[in-house]
C-alpha cells in the first residue's frame, strides 16, 4: 500500500469529520430563528484527485427569496400600520344609521327641529333642540380631538421607530466590520446570519435593498436611492418630535415653517437627507406613519372642520345668484359681504376653464387656492367694503375677458368674450354678530368657541377653518334664551315654527359647497351636498377607506407568509435531509478508517517479519 493512500485516507477523515461537524451544527440549530443552513465544500489537494481537504463553509439560501422576503416585510409593516389607524378612525364616527353615530346624532338634531316647528310654544321642545345641537357639537369636538390624539401618538411612534431603525443601521455596519476582519468560516456564517436578520428587521421600518461588496460587506440603500450603510459606516438618524400636535401642525420642507417632526439622516458621506420628505421612504412602518400623520389624518380633520363650518354657515349664510343682463353680463348684489364670504364664477362661465373665487377680506395679505374650497381655482381677495373697481381689477387679473362695473355693492360682471355666458354665485353671511336677533331669519346657532364668535370663513390673520371642529360650540346667547329659536322676527318674540323649519331645511335640503381638501368625492374639485348628506358621506368614506386598508393588509400578510415559507424552504434546516447527509458522511468516514486500519495491520505484519 502506497503512502499516498495513507495520506488520502487521513485527509478524507479530516474532511469528513469537518462535514459531520457542519451537519451537527445544522441539526442543533434547526429551530433557531434566523439560522441559515450551512454546507461544506471539499477541494482536491493532489494530482488526479489524490488528496482532499475541507473547503469553505457557505450558507445555503435563495438570494431572490431573501430579497422578496424583505420587500414583503416592508409592505406588510406599511399596510398593517395603515390598517390599524384607519380602523380606529372609522370607529370615531360609529356604525352608519345608528343613534350614536355621527349621522345618527345629526338626524336626531334635525328631527327635533321638525318637532319644534310643529310645537313652537313648547319650552321642552326648544330645550331638546338645544340639547341635541350641543350633543352634535360635542361629538364633532370629540372626534376631531381624537384625530389629533392619533396624530400625536404617531409623532411619538415615529421617534421610537427612528431610534430602533438607527440602532439596526449601526448594528449592520458593525457586523460588516467584523465580517471583514474575520477569517474563520463558521464565525463568518454566524455573523452573516446576524446581519441578514438585522437587515430584515430594518425592512419593517423602511424599504431597503442591499448591495454585496467584494470584501464580504454590504451596502444598505433605500428604494429611493439613499445609502444608509456603506461597509463599516452607517447613517445616523434623528427625529425632532414636536410632542402634542394640533389641527395647524403641518409638514413643510422649510424647517422654519414645519410644525411636526421629521427624520434627519446624516449619511456616511456627510450629506444630510430629510427622510420625512415625500417619496423618500416608500414602504415600511415609517412611510405609513408619515402618510397617516401628514395626509390621512389631516384629511379627516379637514372633513370634520368642513362639517363644522357647514353646520355654522348653513344657518347663517344666504346664496345670491347673479341674474343675466344685456349682452354677456350678469348682475349680482354683494351687499353685506363679510370677511371670508366668496363670489364664485364657475369654470363653465369664464374663459379660463377653472373656477374663479374672490374672497372678501379686511386685509391685503396673500391668498392661495388651498385656503379656499377649491385647490385648483384661480383666487384673489377683494377688500371690504366692496366696490366695482376693485372687483373689476381682481377679476381682470385672473381672466382678462372679465370686468365689473356698478354702484356700491351692486355689481355687474361683463365678459368681452361672446361665450361662455358669464354668471356667478355669492355666499353671504347675513348676521353681523352672534346676536340671535341679528340677520333674522338666519341665526348663528353654532359658533366658534373662541370668543363665542360668528363664523364667516374669514382668512384674515390666518384661516379660521383649521381646528373649527374642536372649537365648535352652541351660541351662548341662545343657550341663555331658547325663545330665539321660535321668534317671529328680530323684534317680535312671539313663537312660531318658521325659524325652526328654516333651520331644518338649511341642514337637510340646501346644497352647500365643501372643500376638495376633504377628499369626499375626490380631491380635484369641490363637493356639493347638504350638511346632513355630507355627514353621511364622511362616515361612508371612512368606512370604505378602513375596509380597503384592511383588505389590502390581509392580502399583504398572505404575501409575507408566502415569502417567509419560500425563504425557509431553501434556507431552513431539513432534519431528514441532514440525517441522510450524516449517514453518507458516516459511510465515507468508515471507508477512510478502514484504509487506515488496513495500513496499520500491514505495518504490524511487516514489523513481525
Amino acid at each position: 500500500m502506497s503512502l499516498n493512500a495513507l495520506s488520502t485516507a487521513t485527509a478524507g477523515l479530516a474532511a469528513t469529520q469537518a462535514a459531520i461537524n457542519v451537519v451537527s451544527q445544522n441539526v442543533a440549530n434547526a429551530g433557531t430563528a434566523g439560522y441559515v443552513k450551512r454546507t461544506l465544500s471539499t477541494v482536491s489537494t493532489g494530482p488526479n484527485n489524490s488528496g482532499v481537504a475541507a473547503g469553505q463553509i457557505t450558507r445555503s439560501f435563495d438570494a431572490a427569496a431573501l430579497n422578496q422576503l424583505r420587500l414583503e416585510t416592508s409592505g406588510a409593516a406599511y399596510t398593517s400600520t395603515k390598517g390599524g389607524i384607519t380602523t380606529q378612525l372609522d370607529a370615531l364616527y360609529g356604525t352608519p344609521g345608528t343613534a350614536a353615530s355621527l349621522d345618527g346624532t345629526l338626524n336626531t338634531f334635525t328631527e327635533s327641529l321638525q318637532e319644534l316647528a310643529a310645537s313652537p310654544t313648547s319650552a321642552a321642545a326648544r330645550t331638546t333642540v338645544l340639547g341635541n345641537a350641543s350633543a352634535l357639537a360635542s361629538q364633532i369636538n370629540s372626534a376631531a380631538g381624537t384625530v389629533q390624539s392619533l396624530r400625536s401618538g404617531i409623532e411619538a411612534q415615529l421617534g421610537s421607530d427612528t431610534n430602533a431603525a438607527g440602532a439596526l443601521l449601526t448594528s449592520i455596519a458593525n457586523l460588516n466590520t467584523k465580517i471583514q476582519n474575520t477569517s474563520d468560516g463558521a464565525s463568518i456564517a454566524d455573523l452573516q446570519d446576524q446581519r441578514d436578520q438585522a437587515v430584515t428587521s430594518l425592512s419593517s421600518y423602511m424599504d431597503v435593498k442591499t448591495t454585496p461588496q467584494r470584501d464580504g460587506t454590504i451596502s444598505v440603500i433605500t428604494q429611493s436611492g439613499v445609502t444608509l450603510v456603506d461597509r463599516g459606516s452607517a447613517a445616523s438618524l434623528s427625529f425632532d418630535g414636536r410632542g402634542t400636535l394640533n389641527a395647524t401642525s403641518t409638514y413643510a420642507t422649510d424647517p422654519n415653517q414645519r410644525s411636526v417632526g421629521t427624520i434627519t439622516a446624516t449619511l456616511p458621506g456627510g450629506g444630510i437627507i430629510d427622510l420625512g420628505a415625500p417619496n423618500v421612504l416608500r414602504s415600511g412602518s415609517l412611510a405609513a406613519e408619515f402618510e397617516l400623520r401628514d395626509q390621512t389624518l389631516p384629511q379627516a380633520q379637514r372633513q370634520l372642520d368642513d362639517l363644522a363650518a357647514g353646520l355654522a354657515t348653513a344657518l347663517t349664510n344666504k346664496q345670491v345668484t347673479a341674474t343675466q343682463g344685456a349682452g354677456n353680463s350678469a348682475a349680482i348684489d354683494l351687499t353685506g359681504l363679510q370677511a371670508g364670504n366668496t363670489l364664485i364664477i364657475p369654470a363653465n362661465a369664464n374663459s379660463t376653464g377653472r373656477n374663479i373665487i374672490l374672497v372678501a377680506s379686511n386685509d391685503a395679505s396673500p391668498i392661495t387656492a388651498s385656503q379656499t374650497a377649491d385647490a385648483n381655482a384661480l383666487v384673489a381677495k377683494i377688500r371690504i367694503p366692496v366696490d366695482p373697481n376693485q372687483v373689476s381689477a381682481a377679476l381682470n387679473s385672473l381672466d382678462s375677458t372679465l370686468s365689473a362695473s356698478g354702484i356700491g355693492a351692486a355689481i355687474t360682471i361683463t365678459s368681452s368674450a361672446a361665450s361662455p355666458q358669464v354668471t356667478g354665485t355669492a355666499s353671504i353671511t347675513v348676521p353681523t354678530s352672534a346676536d340671535p336677533a341679528s340677520g333674522y331669519p338666519q341665526i348663528a346657532l353654532f359658533v366658534d368657541g373662541a370668543g363665542n364668535s360668528l363664523y364667516t370663513g374669514s382668512l384674515d390673520g390666518g384661516s379660521k377653518l383649521a381646528g373649527l371642529a374642536q372649537r365648535l360650540t352652541i351660541n351662548k346667547n341662545i343657550s341663555a334664551n331658547t325663545a330665539f329659536l321660535t321668534a317671529t322676527s328680530a323684534t317680535d318674540p312671539t313663537a312660531t315654527g318658521k325659524r325652526a323649519q328654516l333651520l331644518f331645511s338649511a341642514l337637510t335640503s340646501t346644497a352647500m359647497t365643501f372643500s376638495s381638501a376633504s377628499g369626499i368625492g375626490g380631491v380635484s374639485a369641490p363637493y356639493t351636498a347638504t350638511v346632513a348628506g355630507f355627514a353621511q358621506d364622511i362616515i361612508a368614506t371612512q368606512g370604505a377607506a378602513s375596509a380597503n386598508a384592511n383588505a389590502i393588509d390581509a392580502t399583504q400578510q398572505t404575501a409575507l407568509s408566502t415569502a417567509q415559507a419560500r425563504f425557509s424552504s431553501a434556507a431552513g434546516v431539513n432534519i431528514d435531509q441532514e440525517m441522510s447527509n450524516l449517514i453518507a458522511l458516516q459511510t465515507a468516514y468508515g471507508a477512510n478508517a478502514r484504509v487506515l486500519s488496513a495500513a496499520r495491520d500491514m505495518l504490524n505484519q511487516l514489523l513481525q517479519i
